[in-house]
């Protein structure tokens, strides 16, 4: 009788590594949101809904989605975003 092999073997799974544009493909939703805003535009113009009251807000909606941009931006082109590990 041969004697039963006990020497425990541990697989190690490491993480896959980034693909070299998956972070710059955040950056599409700012397009996405201009779409919508185009839309919105062009809805009111059809159906005449008035928007000025909702002014202020869709300034301040443009401000932000401009910041979130300019942090999408730095955060894609990071040095060390697409490194290997």
């Amino acid at each position: 009788m041969e004697p039963l092999d006990t020497d425990l073997e541990y697989m190690v799974r490491e993480p896959e590594a980034p693909k070299p544009g998956s972070r710059m493909n955040a950056l599409l939703i700012i397009p996405i949101l201009g779409i919508l805003l185009v839309l919105l535009f062009i809805a009111s113009a059809i159906f005449q809904i008035n928007l000025s009251d909702v002014v202020d807000t869709i300034i301040g909606l443009l401000l932000l989605v401009f910041v979130l941009f300019i942090v999408l931006i730095f955060w894609a082109k990071a040095p060390g975003a697409n490194k290997q590990a």
